[in-house]
């Protein structure tokens, strides 16, 4: 199991567009302080894992959109997780996911959650 400096668990979608917002923010200013971060998509956050899905989500400032803040916390080597349990009970392909997100079980997120030297939850 990967040791994370900081894990996110994330379970609302463009509904709780504040906390989603929130959790991609933090996810960003983690990675660019260098720290080891996975951000786990668990129950609706999933449905932000669609390609697409985001592309309207933007609260305003200060905050940026968050297909830019997903797009900028991917490309600083962000880990993103999604539950494989929650796609199957969303009804979500994962052929129609975000490229570059890891599909997970149940132990796993377990076992994050374990290793994590902190934890932010925003569900």
């Amino acid at each position: 199991m990967e040791k994370f400096d900081l894990l996110i668990t994330l379970t609302g979608d463009k509904k709780e567009e504040n906390n989603v917002t929130i959790a991609f923010t933090m996810a960003v200013a983690a990675r660019k302080k260098g720290l080891k971060t996975d951000l786990l998509m668990l129950s609706y956050a999933t449905y932000l894992m669609e390609e697409g899905y985001v592309e309207d989500i933007d609260i305003g400032e200060p905050f940026k959109p968050i297909k830019e803040l997903m797009d900028e916390y991917l490309s600083l080597g962000g880990k993103i997780s999604v539950c494989n349990a929650c796609l199957k009970h969303n009804g979500i392909d994962e052929d129609k996911l975000v490229k570059g997100v890891d599909i997970v079980n149940a132990e796993y997120v377990i076992d994050a959650l374990m290793a994590a030297e902190k934890t932010l939850q925003l569900n």
